[in-house]
């Protein structure tokens, strides 16, 4: 065997493993009646994407997941893949061409896709390449893309379906139009920002009543081109009069009628409100209601146009400064307030959203929104933590429609075929489309050039809620091998932002077309801040790349530093102390190793370590009934906590040192068999959380055949320890015992091999004839003896009821022992007279926050414990 390294070197251990393991097919899953089914889909990241903080540990719990149900005995299989991501690839695809001096505008349809599937076969795998080395264990074999051909026909297929259903329609509504992106999106895809926000006062005036004004406050004066009336409430006195009347709008000059109507609230504003139907969702409503009329006076890019009539061409912000001006200028502008308000950004651009009338494709929720709310309140899909049933019950009682159309060319087109009159048939096929157009139009003679597809794509969501059934071939063959073995899968590991987006509707698509549902647990991650709160992004620059973490850290670092806080739905103060934790952790580890293979064997030595060994016996099933809890309740956190406690508290810090022979000594081989059972278990609980350092350790440990792995090796299974709750109290007593002469050493400079003795003042001996080995090596003591009294010159401490005392005569100068504890304890008494007047203070008790007051008591307790301990000690001495 090789010399084994002094320092765990990360960099050379996990491409190799990572090789290995691909080369072996460990990660490659195929249905096997044999064995249960454990299945995962990945939530898709955008072919745009490269590996950030959210995906690290996001990742990181599906491989946890994943690769322990494999050690479980599972077909586990984790399905990767990644999302065409409409909005973000076409525009990082105009970038691209605007670089090469290219404009998507000179460009036909055709065209430019060429173009943006030359930008996906160029980046659109970094993110799963940047996964692997991660350690995540997916099938690699199974990759799938949300716009590949069988993925789009299904998508393509649904759609068909529901509008045969009736449940998709199109229609003129109100949606959020993105005029960077130019395209309408959901309103899941709207960011609420808070924002300081200016009110603008303006002055309408009367019509036929000179001098006279209507003051209406408005925080977008850029539309009011767009007015068509303005409403006050119907019972306030101060506008009774105008009801019925006319008011100008100012600058333009064109009339438009004063209305009432209860929507509008009196005591907002001046109580009187613009009306534009064209550009707020709520106006539009009641234009609707009062029958008026709809003036759009923007472009798709947020220019204005020329129903305007003024300012046409002009930017709307632009605009906005300008006719503020304007205004002001003309006697028209009453004042500007500032004001904290919501703004309604794009999720995908920043843009601000403009509310817009558009002729969009529409998905009716309703239907489906029942039957995927009842499961999640019947736990048949659970969702951790369950305080997000709340959530997930009030957005599905009050949903909206569904607007699935999108503005753009990348992406599934709709498959909607107009005929030359402006009706339109949905076909999967145009062969199919002409076939339809035919019947429906009686036009026999109709051609595939005389129809007109569709321009709009489908919102991406539209594909990846059928991710769970379509990458599994659910809609190409509904009862193949794989979805019949795979699905419904198990856990779905996401973020809670994407509750809706994506987790609800893939509920509805699963019992739409499986009559299951997807998944069974839906683990919400948190959000990975920094450690000032503020969400880790490039904008702030308080975002790390992952990849410099891995080189600098170890995979193995980074992940446990990623999970050693991050409980299910809370968010992650991320700090690089974590990571740092993390790799000291695999550093523990690698020392630990080290120590167990460089000891020799005496074959005669006989075995001496009874006790130590039936302690982290007990120890080790005492661990895994709290792992097997943690995991049923998806605690990741307190999953990690329990192995890192048992590695490096109990294996490290506790059964090493009670069994390692003396300095140059050798160990029985009794000892060394059953320390290295204990290591390969410990490997087994580490390797889900810790793959490369354990699977490196699991062949240097010993030989092994071609397929024996850690990364396959049985999950380490509970076994009753006989006694175990004495075995676990009794070590505790005794480790108790080795703390308090630890103490002593430590308060009184010692140093931890410094021969001492101890003395117990009791009876009942029983305890420390039993672990007497234990006691003496682990606090360097030459032997324990029983006393009816404290000895001269000792330093005691008491420990499960019983007194203790450390000699200290011929080990300190006691003289100078003496004078320092003297001078403590004239000290504290000075601090707790101190405290005394202070709660002698009446005022002070009376006035004081009680909060304070009982921090005084603390400290008072406090100096008089201590004083009582030092006075025990000056007598002792």
């Amino acid at each position: 065997m090789e010399p084994i390294a002094k320092t765990y070197q990360p960099a050379e251990v996990e491409e190799k493993w990572y090789q290995r393991w691909q080369e072996q097919g460990f990660f490659q899953s195929k249905p096997n009646p044999r064995k249960p089914a454990y299945s995962v889909v990945i939530p898709p990241p955008n072919v745009t994407g490269v590996l950030h903080m959210g995906h690290m540990l996001n990742n990181t719990i599906q491989d946890v997941l994943v690769r322990r149900a494999r050690m479980l005995g599972k077909e586990a299989c984790w399905v990767p893949g990644t999302d065409h991501a409409s909005i973000a690839t076409e525009a990082k695809v105009v970038q691209m061409l605007k670089e090469r001096g290219i404009a998507k505008t000179d460009l036909t349809r055709e065209e430019f896709l060429k173009y943006a599937w030359e930008w996906k076969e160029k980046y659109g795998g970094i993110i799963l390449e940047q996964l692997k080395k991660l350690g995540a264990s997916c099938d690699w074999s199974r990759t799938r893309f949300t716009m590949e051909p069988d993925l789009t026909e299904a998508v393509l297929r649904v759609f068909v379906d529901l509008y045969q259903k009736g449940l998709i329609y199109r229609g003129v509504r109100m949606v959020n139009w993105d005029p960077q992106g130019l395209t309408a999106i959901s309103d899941e895809e709207v960011v609420s920002k808070e924002s300081q926000l200016k009110m603008f006062y303006l002055r309408y005036p009367v019509v036929g009543a000179e001098g006279e004004f209507l003051t209406v406050a408005t925080s977008r004066p850029e539309t009011i081109m767009a007015d068509v009336a303005v409403c006050v409430n119907p019972h306030d006195e101060r506008y009774q009069h105008l009801i019925g009347q006319q008011v100008q709008i100012p600058l333009l000059g064109r009339a438009i009628p004063v209305i009432a109507d209860e929507y509008v609230t009196m005591d907002f504003g001046t109580g009187a409100l613009k009306v534009t139907p064209a550009h707020d969702l709520n106006d539009y409503e009641l234009g609707q209601k009062h029958n008026l009329p709809v003036i759009d006076i923007l472009n798709d890019n947020g220019t204005l146009n020329e129903k305007a009539v003024l300012y046409v061409g002009q930017d709307r912000f632009a605009v906005r400064k300008q006719i503020a001006k304007d205004l002001d200028a003309a006697g028209l502008l009453v004042k500007v307030d500032e004001y904290q308000s919501i703004l309604q950004t794009s999720e995908r651009t920043g843009a601000v959203i403009e509310p817009r009338l558009s002729m969009q494709w529409f998905l009716k929720m309703a239907e489906m929104a029942g039957p995927a709310l009842q499961v999640v309140e019947d736990d048949r899909v659970k969702l951790y933590p369950a305080k997000f049933k709340n959530t997930y019950r009030v957005w599905m009682e009050n949903i909206r429609d569904w607007c699935i159309s999108r503005q753009l060319w990348w992406g599934q087109r709709i498959p909607a075929f107009y005929l030359p009159d402006g009706s339109f048939v949905v076909a999967l096929t145009a062969e199919e489309a002409l076939e339809q157009a035919r019947e429906q139009s009686g036009n026999s003679a109709l051609q595939i050039s005389d129809l007109r597809q569709d321009e709009d794509v489908l919102d991406t969501w539209f594909s990846s809620w059928l991710w769970p059934i379509s990458v599994f071939d659910g809609f190409k063959d509904p009862d193949n091998a794989d979805i019949n073995y795979y699905y419904p899968t198990d856990d779905l590991v996401t973020a809670p932002e994407i509750l809706f987006f994506w987790v609800a509707r893939m509920i509805m698509a699963g019992l739409e077309y499986r009559h299951d549902v997807p998944f069974r647990n839906v683990y919400l991650t948190g959000i990975v801040r920094d450690d000032q709160g503020r969400k880790m992004s490039k904008q702030l620059g308080n975002s790390p790349d992952p990849l410099d973490l891995i080189a600098q850290y170890g995979a193995d670092g980074v992940r446990t530093g990623m999970l050693f806080s991050s409980p299910a739905g809370n968010d992650l103060l991320f700090d690089i102390k974590l990571v740092e934790q993390g790799r000291n952790f695999t550093n523990k580890i690698w020392n630990a190793f080290r120590l167990t293979q460089g000891w020799e064997v005496n074959a005669e030595l006989l075995f001496p370590n009874e006790k130590a060994t039936e302690w982290f016996q007990a120890k080790l099933q005492d661990a895994l009934a709290q792992l097997e809890d943690h995991f049923d309740k998806f605690r990741m956190s307190d999953s990690l906590m329990t192995v890192y406690k048992l590695v490096w508290d109990d294996f490290c810090s506790v059964y090493l040192e009670m069994v390692k022979p003396a300095y140059q000594q050798p160990i029985d081989p009794e000892t060394l068999r059953r320390t290295t059972g204990f290591f390969e278990q410990l490997l087994k609980l580490l390797h889900p959380f810790m793959p490369f350092i354990t699977e490196e350790i699991w062949h240097l440990l010993a030989e092994r055949g071609p397929k024996d792995y850690v990364c396959v090796a049985p999950w380490p299974k509970q076994q009753a320890v006989a006694g175990s709750a004495d075995i676990l109290s009794n070590m505790d007593r005794a480790l108790d015992i080795v703390a308090g002469v630890r103490n002593i050493r430590n308060q009184k400079g010692l140093g931890p091999n410094k021969p001492l003795t101890l003395a117990a003042k009791t009876d009942d001996t029983a305890l420390l004839r039993e672990y007497d080995a234990i006691i003496r090596k682990l606090s360097a003591l030459t032997e324990i003896n029983a006393v009816d009294a404290a000895p001269a010159a000792s330093v005691g401490f008491v420990s499960g009821g019983v007194e203790f005392f450390v000699p200290l005569e011929g080990q300190i100068d006691l003289g100078a022992e003496k004078e320092r504890l003297g001078k403590e304890l004239e000290y504290t008494q000075g601090f707790r007279a101190s405290v005394l007047q202070k709660l002698g203070n009446e005022k002070f008790v009376q006035n004081a926050k009680p909060e304070l007051v009982e921090k005084e008591r603390q400290k008072l307790a406090d100096a008089e414990a201590k004083i009582a301990a030092l006075e025990q000690s000056l007598a002792a001495l």
